[in-house]
């Protein structure tokens, strides 16, 4: 059976494991707070209505391409082009092509950090081959102005970081309704996890810090896999309306492999 995603990718090491899902899902959940085009999220009023939901289903999306036969990965990809479309003709206006890009960075970035922060470092071929994966998406989305390497792709990212983040009106509510949905005790520890894990751009946007704080969760974590009390972690740390979504990812990512 042909895949969109080799089955001996890094990319499957990568979005089948339950842990690194979340940090780039908590990445992800600080760059979207500051990205200058978060007004499009806004638009369709479900991203302040349930952000965890939203930012969830983009993980989801990614994974049904990334474990999906090549032909079900193209329909997953058109159908995400459909619906931005559909937001765009609702609007009136298109959406800014850097802003398009800057998510499928993310996607790119929040991968190779997360397994990083967790795992191991990454070797370049590894790196690259993460940055194919996530091109030929935009690709098939039809995207204007990729990068056609990843040494390209570092720059723009860099580029993007310092001119299309801020941390205005939208990002101070996005992350009220973060502590909304998540509660205060789950609400710090996404912060210390984003703290050790986002570019330093987004980090003194966000007035993330060092703190030592992040370092002891990071390490109990692991402490956690280690001796098999991930799953206990898990039930403390996430939230019970996506505890079964979220749990179930290990398992998901298994039966695809």
């Amino acid at each position: 059976m042909n895949y969109f995603v080799s089955k001996d990718s890094i990319v499957r090491r990568i979005w089948g494991n339950g842990d690194t899902i979340l940090l780039i899902f908590a990445g992800a959940a600080a760059e979207f707070a500051l990205n200058k085009a978060v007004d499009w999220l806004y638009f369709t009023g479900r991203l302040p209505a349930d952000p965890l939901k939203r930012l969830f289903s983009t993980v989801s999306y990614a994974r049904q391409i990334v474990f999906a036969e090549h032909d079900h990965a193209i329909r997953a990809i058109d159908k995400i082009t459909a619906i931005h479309k559909e937001v765009e003709t609702q609007r009136g206006e298109n959406i800014p092509d850097w802003a398009y890009r800057d998510v499928l960075f993310m996607l790119i970035d929040y991968s190779i950090r997360s397994y990083e922060l967790l795992e191991r470092k990454l070797t370049i071929a590894e790196k690259i081959s993460i940055f194919h994966v996530f091109h030929r998406v935009g690709l098939r989305m039809q995207l204007n102005g990729l990068p056609s390497n990843y040494d390209q792709w570092l720059l723009m990212r860099t580029a993007g970081l310092h001119e299309n983040l801020l941390n205005g009106h939208f990002t101070k509510d996005l992350y009220r309704q973060y502590r909304k949905h998540l509660g205060g005790f789950r609400f710090c520890i996404l912060k210390q996890a984003q703290a050790r894990l986002v570019p330093q751009k987004v980090n003194e946007l966000l007035d993330l810090g060092k703190n030592p704080f992040a370092d002891f969760v990071l390490n109990l974590y692991k402490l956690s896999r280690a001796i098999r009390l991930k799953s206990m972690l898990k039930n403390v740390l996430l939230p019970t309306a996506y505890k079964k979504q979220i749990m179930a990812l290990d398992s998901r990512a298994d039966d695809a492999l």
